[in-house]
């Protein structure tokens, strides 16, 4: 487990930020997760909307491991009552999961919480509620997030003008995207299929890491 000044290092150093749930693909999460680390993931999500807690923390306890090995921060969607007893750097929240504060009293006070925002209002009140770290998007259409539209490319723009926090273009973005949405201004992004879904995650990782260069945000 990191310190509180480690974690925000490494969230600080971040790039590329890879999101499974405990079966990616259906496979086992070990064969996915140590690969796609081995290819250059910085921070892990375990997102699993249907898993029980006790699921959760089987393989939280799995990607503790393996994210320790590869230096890389865990975080847990949608559970900052289990950062504590899963050994997670923090918890991610959506707009719908209620306020900041909530979320970090239970995660701990030395947890980071990202929020995911959807607007440039959300941006701004993601600062202000004092998230570590946004989630900006769906950029485009993607089955993960069923029911959400998409944001288009005019919010990674605006992002890279306005936020000062760590911020990660998430939604659609695979290799044949990425493009895109570094010509947006955005430096860091998250992904789910294109690595998930591959039969070589550390190859994946390895070009969306090459793909990104060398900017900060």
């Amino acid at each position: 487990m990191h310190t509180a000044a480690e974690r925000r290092e490494r969230l600080a150093a971040a790039r590329l930020y890879f999101i499974c749930d405990t079966r990616p693909g259906g496979r086992a999460l070990v064969d996915v997760l140590a690969s796609a680390l081995a290819g250059g993931v910085d921070i892990f999500q375990l997102r699993d909307k249907t898993a029980s807690d006790d699921e959760l923390l089987r393989a939280a306890a799995l990607a503790r491991e393996l994210c320790d090995r590869a230096g890389a921060l865990l975080i847990l969607n949608d559970h900052p009552g289990l950062v504590a007893t899963s050994g997670a750097d923090g918890a991610h929240i959506g707009q719908d999961d209620g306020p900041l504060a909530t979320a970090r009293e239970l995660a701990g006070p030395h947890a980071l919480i990202g929020r995911s925002t959807h607007s440039p209002a959300q941006i701004a009140g993601a600062h202000r509620e004092g998230a570590d770290y946004l989630g900006v998007g769906p950029v485009h259409a993607t089955p993960t997030k069923p029911g959400r539209e998409p944001v288009g490319i005019d919010l990674v723009r605006h992002a890279a003008g306005a936020a000062t926090l760590p911020w990660f273009a998430i939604g659609g973005i695979d290799r044949t995207t990425l493009a895109d949405v570094t010509a947006a201004g955005a430096t860091r992004i998250a992904v789910v299929r294109d690595i998930a879904g591959s039969g070589d995650p550390q190859t994946v990782a390895a070009d969306l890491r090459e793909g990104l260069g060398d900017g900060r945000a």
